[in-house]
């Protein structure tokens, strides 16, 4: 049913909302109302059929531009999600070997205590290589390549497949350079031949935004100096939460922490605004960059466990193990926090996306989300442009479980 609203001071909500979700909804709107949301879109997708399609705020608060049914933003680390998806397609395509050496593939990879590492351990984030040493530059991260060397000098700073610790950069510096060398092209051109433009997604969803899109791009709005001051700095300097325990891992230039987020210097914690640039968006930069809207978010993961009315994206003997978690740590090295990854994919607790424990996506720094239920045949994407300060943003919990809860209230087919 249509959906209509527009609180005091904030930009109007629009969209549709079938009634059996309405607790999505209701959570949509709070999250304007009590949370801080700024401009979002969140789309559920149930059996097929979009159930949810919601989008409001302001894409832009200068200039009170609303966000539209089409606007689009930066997705951060649900990135890693759509690449995941891209290294997939080349498996199912029989151009790659979850079991085999990187190096078969990469042979100069095979170097520095690498030779033995498989691609499924570089895509669990198990192959000890958390951190590239080696400083990188936006202008090597803009040329085909660029930051092959730093990574082929790279030693694991573990043994490899012995435990976990998350890849927040290097992740998309290795699969990008990995899918390059099977393909001759960059993740980004793949990921629209093999996943983007096969779903229909191919004019909403990229990694690599082209210029004619920039005009629905919403204005990124990263943590403000008052959040900072009121929630950040006392989480870092006392408070012992989970939050706390990471802002203190990412500052300190010794823990795990830093080391997977500090390469290149010029997107670390003092760059963040540079994400909300022309020249990062049209980079190919398969661990952040990603640009689209929560309904081809959504649609993605839709299409890749058949949910939707087009052709399955892949054979389901390709998705289905990643239903079981192939990678669990009670404390993951980077994110100090019980959470794991299949091929890639993220597999988290029960009680913040989904209670599914089959269920799998990425998320993404201040709360993107993609995430899809094989049990509950339900998908979801969720995209903001005001960041949220938390390793999980409550915004996101609050809209997913919401959609949790519909579908286990409606009960079985």
């Amino acid at each position: 049913m249509p959906w209509s609203h527009t609180p005091k001071k904030r930009g109007p909500i629009a969209g549709t909302s079938d009634p059996a979700f309405a607790a999505v909804a209701a959570a949509f709107e709070a999250n304007f109302a009590e949370r801080g949301e700024v401009g979002a879109s969140v789309c559920v997708i149930h059996r097929g059929k979009v159930v949810v399609d919601l989008w409001g705020g302001w894409a832009d608060t200068k200039t009170q531009r609303p966000w539209e049914s089409d606007t689009v933003s930066i997705m951060f680390s649900a990135t890693k999600g759509l690449a995941a998806m891209t290294v997939l397609s080349l498996v199912a395509a029989g151009l790659l070997d979850y079991d085999a050496p990187v190096a078969r593939y990469w042979p100069e990879f095979g170097t520095a205590g690498k030779e033995d590492i498989t691609v499924r351990m570089l895509m669990n984030h198990r192959a000890g290589l958390h951190g590239v040493e080696t400083p990188l530059t936006l202008a090597q991260l803009a040329v085909p390549g660029g930051a092959a060397a730093a990574c082929e000098a790279q030693a694991p700073a573990w043994a490899p497949g012995s435990d976990q610790g998350y890849h927040a950069v290097s992740y998309g510096l290795y699969a990008g350079e990995l899918v390059r060398r099977v393909t001759g092209k960059r993740l980004g051109e793949v990921f629209a031949e093999r996943v983007a433009g096969p779903l229909g997604l191919a004019n909403d969803l990229w990694i690599g935004t082209p210029e004619s899109a920039e005009g629905r791009v919403a204005t990124l709005y990263p943590v403000d100096t008052k959040t900072k001051l009121t929630e950040i700095i006392p989480r870092y300097l006392r408070g012992n939460t989970h939050d706390g325990r990471v802002y203190r891992s990412a500052i300190s230039r010794k823990a795990p922490g830093s080391k997977a987020f500090a390469n290149p210097a010029e997107l670390g914690v003092r760059g963040v605004h540079r994400y909300g640039t022309r020249e990062i968006r049209a980079m190919d930069m398969p661990w952040c960059n990603a640009v689209g809207n929560a309904r081809s978010l959504a649609s993605a993961y839709a299409g890749l466990i058949g949910l939707g009315d087009k052709p399955r994206l892949i054979d389901a003997s390709f998705v289905e193990p990643i239903y079981a978690r192939q990678s669990w740590s009670e404390e993951d090295r980077v994110l100090l926090k019980p959470l794991g990854w299949s091929q890639g994919f993220l597999k988290e607790e029960g009680h913040l996306f989904s209670s599914d424990l089959q269920s799998f996506g990425h998320a993404g720094a201040g709360g993107f989300l993609g995430w899809v239920s094989p049990k509950h045949e339900l998908a979801i994407g969720y995209v903001l442009n005001r960041m949220d300060f938390r390793v999980r943003s409550l915004r996101a919990i609050a809209l997913a479980m919401a959609a949790d809860a519909a579908v286990r209230a409606l009960g079985p087919s």
